[in-house]
C-alpha cells in the first residue's frame, strides 16, 4: 500500500474507534466487488466473505445487547427489533455517521453509477468492517465497535427505521386513514441525486424529509410527521 493510502487507513482508524494490527485485513473490508474485478483480484479479492463473517457477529452482539436492553419482551418483539436495527437502511445510516463511505474502493462503473451513496454497498461494507475487526482483534473489539454505532440509541434508530409502519400504525389508531407519500422534487448529478418527499394524512402535509433515494426520503417524512405528531400529543396532555 502507498502512503497515501496507509493515510486514509489511519483515519478511518480514528474514526472507527480501532487500530488494525494488520491494516490490509481493513483493505480488503473496504474493497467492493466491482474495484476486485477491475484489479483482477478474483473473488476472494472483494468484501464479500468478510460481510459474511461479520453478519454473523453482529447478529451475535445485537441479539445479546437486545436480550438484556429489553428484559420483558418475547422473543417474537426482539426479533422484530433486531431486524428493524440491522437492515439494509439502518446499518447504512450508522455506517454515513462516520463517514465509512468516503472510503470504500469501488470500480469505475460503480462509482460513476452511485455506488458511495447506495444503501447496499455502503451496508455491507459496515458488515465487512465488523468481520474484519473480529479477525484481527477477536470478539471484545467487534463487539465495543457494534455497540459504538449499530446499537447506540436504539429507540431513536428504531423509530426511524420503522418510521413509515408506525406512522401508519398511528394513525389508522386515530381513525385518520392511511397515510400517502409524494415525491416533491429531485435534483443533483444521476449518481448521485437527492429527493424532496413530503407525506400527507387528511390532505394535509404533516411532514417532509429528503434522501438519496425516493424510499429514503419518504422514510424521513415519515420520521418527521412521527415527531411532530408525538410533540403535539405531548402538548396536548400537558394543557
Amino acid at each position: 500500500m502507498t502512503d497515501t493510502e496507509i493515510k486514509k487507513l489511519s483515519e478511518l482508524e480514528d474514526r472507527m474507534g480501532y487500530h488494525f494490527k494488520n491494516k490490509k485485513i481493513l483493505a480488503h473490508a473496504l474493497t467492493h466487488t466491482s474495484w476486485a474485478n477491475e484489479k483482477h483480484l478474483g473473488h476472494a479479492g472483494s468484501n464479500e466473505r468478510l460481510e459474511f463473517l461479520g453478519d454473523a457477529v453482529l447478529e451475535a452482539v445485537s441479539s445479546e445487547f437486545l436480550y438484556h436492553y429489553y428484559c420483558e419482551l418475547p422473543e417474537g418483539d426482539l426479533s422484530k427489533i433486531r431486524a428493524s436495527l440491522v437492515c439494509e437502511p439502518a446499518l447504512a445510516y450508522d455506517a454515513r455517521q462516520f463517514g465509512l463511505q468516503e472510503y470504500l474502493r469501488l470500480g469505475k462503473g460503480e462509482e460513476r453509477t452511485g455506488g458511495r451513496n447506495r444503501d447496499s454497498v455502503v451496508s455491507d461494507a459496515l458488515e465487512a468492517t465488523i468481520g474484519a475487526v473480529f479477525l484481527d482483534g477477536g470478539f471484545e473489539p467487534a463487539k465495543t465497535y457494534i455497540l459504538r454505532y449499530v446499537m447506540d440509541d436504539v429507540e431513536h434508530k428504531q423509530l426511524f427505521h420503522d418510521s413509515k409502519t408506525k406512522l401508519q400504525e398511528l394513525l389508522q389508531a386515530q381513525a385518520d386513514g392511511t397515510p400517502s407519500y409524494e415525491i416533491t422534487s429531485e435534483h443533483g448529478p444521476d449518481n448521485n441525486k437527492t429527493f424532496e418527499a413530503c407525506v400527507r394524512s387528511c390532505g394535509q402535509i404533516i411532514g417532509e424529509g429528503s434522501g438519496h433515494s425516493k424510499k429514503a426520503a419518504e422514510q424521513q417524512a415519515a420520521y418527521h410527521a412521527l415527531i411532530q405528531l408525538q410533540k403535539t400529543e405531548k402538548d396536548g396532555h400537558v394543557s
